[in-house]
């Protein structure tokens, strides 16, 4: 079963960071159920599988940050017994699934404390805590124009438009990714969710940066919403995904290369707030 979750993590292409994490992290209950020789046969088996895990999306921080703890945590108690191992990886697994789905609800309602001055939002691509965001905002009386980029090759920014027009206090409107530059002025502030920052860059959804960096030069913030187990300090190197040419064309490419990466790096001097469970970071 765990072979069969990296299989599936590997092909979760539309699904965000947080979700991936959490089926990770339950993958490994699994060998709760095995038998096992030993303590350290026990433990070695769960570093193996955590790997087979993480391996299997190396761009995903919260991915890499929670298998981590886990593995880490149920080492570090130095079990005396395999039943005991087995029980503290249950608990491992409950508690970090605990804290990225509380996670994400927390900085969803911190972020609405912030937009609900605001009239007019860009946002870009589909993230489940910009729109728990809005959504929380709007309870507390707000009312928003917000446009959504399409986000090619994909186009998750549909799903964001099609989910925000169901909010009667949210008049949605679905623009080329090209056309930032153009509504830009006239929205109060950017807000985007986030595949994981690490240390000084902002990794998300292609397409982010050109967006951030256009808001920059007509002095509109930007504002980053997301779990803080998405944000890492150090002992992780993001690696970009490169998708299908398909995506993006579907007949064959004759004469000329097709690139498709999933990701771009956005420098965190663009942004104006990172918004988490832990607090509101300004820069």
């Amino acid at each position: 079963m765990i072979d069969e979750t990296a299989e599936e993590i590997a092909d979760m292409q539309t699904h965000s960071s947080s979700v991936v994490a959490v089926k990770a992290a339950r993958a490994l209950l699994e060998l709760t159920e095995r038998d096992a020789p030993s303590v350290d046969g026990y433990l070695r088996d769960l570093e193996r599988n955590s790997n087979a895990l993480r391996r299997a999306n190396p761009s995903h921080a919260s991915l890499h940050n929670t298998q981590r703890e886990i593995v880490e945590t149920v080492r570090g108690a130095d079990p005396a017994s395999v039943a005991e191992a087995k029980s503290l990886t249950g608990e491992a697994v409950e508690a970090v699934v605990e804290r990225v789905e509380t996670g994400k609800r927390r900085a969803a309602e911190r972020a609405a404390d912030l937009l609900v001055d605001a009239d007019g939002l860009l946002t870009h691509d589909f993230s489940t805590t910009v729109l728990q965001a809005i959504e929380g905002a709007v309870a507390d009386g707000a009312a928003f124009t917000v446009y959504v980029t399409e986000a090619r090759p994909r186009y998750l920014g549909r799903k964001m438009a099609r989910r925000l027009a169901e909010i009667d206090a949210v008049e949605a409107h679905l623009i080329v990714d090209s056309a930032s530059g153009h509504v830009l002025p006239e929205v109060d502030r950017v807000v985007v969710g986030m595949d994981c920052i690490v240390e000084d860059t902002l990794y998300n959804r292609v397409g982010t940066y050109p967006i951030a960096a256009t808001a920059a030069d007509v002095d509109v913030p930007v504002t980053v919403v997301g779990s803080a187990a998405k944000v890492v300090d150090g002992g992780f190197a993001f690696e970009n995904e490169h998708r299908a040419a398909s995506e993006v064309m579907l007949e064959p490419a004759e004469g000329f290369a097709i690139d498709n990466p999933a990701y771009d790096a956005t420098p965190t001097r663009l942004l104006d707030s990172v918004v988490t469970d832990e607090g509101v970071r300004p820069f």
